[in-house]
């Protein structure tokens, strides 16, 4: 009986884990001599790699590259027609073939001898050409592919795939790779908007920033926050110093208990221990001081305690926070 195709999928599933698991035992001198090779690298780690082994190439140069090793993809066909003038003396090659006999990548190899570059192979035959001719080979061999026909590149692909993360993960961690760096190259990310963004990237200044004195009308207040489409307006005193804000919710609050309402001082109304922040401050720490405090803006001080911006919680929902 034709097994289901959830049975199949089990098999596939598990062909591929054991090739993954016993990349394991295999790991020995021959891969830290590799990381070793990247990490002193003074050029670039150019990866290639012909049809299914170039596509998990492209994802191992792209993993190296965001995690701070510079690094390109090259097509082994693409390199014997020209491209092979992006690879120095001072790169490290690693080429990707299960077989190890890709004809577009033993073309390769004289020329690469002779520019002096440094040469890896991810490789299911250590007993290859390309495994000879390189100066380290990495034994991705699998028993089977979860092909049934044992044809399609399925196990052996994902073994060079779970090799080339271990081997981006370690040299990340050789060179030191920090958090920040990896924001640093994904600023796009929701991790690159938590460690890089300023609150002086997000805040309002200028007529989008209301600032009232002390001694202005409540009504001088409200005129000066609709023309500014803002939520509240900073209050100072006669140098400038921020004394308190009002806000929507100080004129609710006000509406029945003060009369005359609109003619009142705005300091007499104001809320008088508003929390601030600096411009200088991560954007993610206004946004945790919003959540704690339950509020909606946050008035951005200098040191003298002048209010210079006004950081609105929907300017950082904008910016995808």
């Amino acid at each position: 009986m034709r097994p289901t195709s959830l049975q199949r999928a089990k098999a596939v599933l598990r062909i591929e884990a054991d090739a993954i698991r016993r990349l394991i035992p295999r790991l020995d001198r021959s891969f830290d001599q590799t990381v070793s090779l990247i990490v002193a690298c003074k050029g670039r780690v150019v990866v290639t790699g012909m049809g299914k082994a170039g596509i998990i190439g492209q994802k191992l140069s792209s993993t190296l590259a965001s995690t701070g090793t510079p690094s390109l993809w090259i097509h082994p066909a693409e390199a014997v027609h020209g491209d092979v003038g992006r690879v120095t003396k001072d790169d490290v090659i690693i080429a990707l073939s299960n077989s190890g006999e890709t004809p577009e990548l033993t073309q390769l190899l004289p020329i690469i001898k002779q520019i002096g570059t440094r040469l890896v192979a991810l490789t299911g035959n250590v007993h290859s050409h390309l495994a000879q001719h390189s100066d380290v080979a990495l034994d991705v061999s699998v028993t089977r592919e979860a092909c049934s026909l044992n044809l399609a590149p399925t196990a052996s692909t994902t073994a060079m795939l779970a090799m080339g993360d271990a081997l981006a993960v370690v040299v990340a961690e050789r060179r030191g790779f920090k958090e920040r760096d990896f924001a640093l190259f994904h600023p796009g990310g929701q991790l690159g908007k938590r460690l890089l963004l300023r609150v002086r990237d997000l805040m309002r200044t200028g007529a989008e920033n209301p600032v009232v004195p002390r001694t202005a009308f409540v009504k001088e207040a409200l005129l000066a926050i609709t023309k500014a489409r803002a939520g509240c307006a900073s209050v100072v005193d006669s140098r400038g110093r921020l004394m308190g804000i009002f806000t929507d919710g100080d004129l609710r609050r006000h509406l029945e208990a003060t009369p005359n309402l609109m003619e009142a001082r705005v300091q007499d109304v104001m809320t008088k221990t508003p929390k601030t922040i600096q411009a200088d401050r991560l954007a993610a720490e206004a946004l945790r001081l919003l959540r704690e405090n339950r509020i909606d803006e946050l008035v951005v001080v200098d040191a003298r305690r002048r209010p210079v911006g006004l950081l609105d919680v929907q300017d950082l929902l904008k910016a995808g926070f």
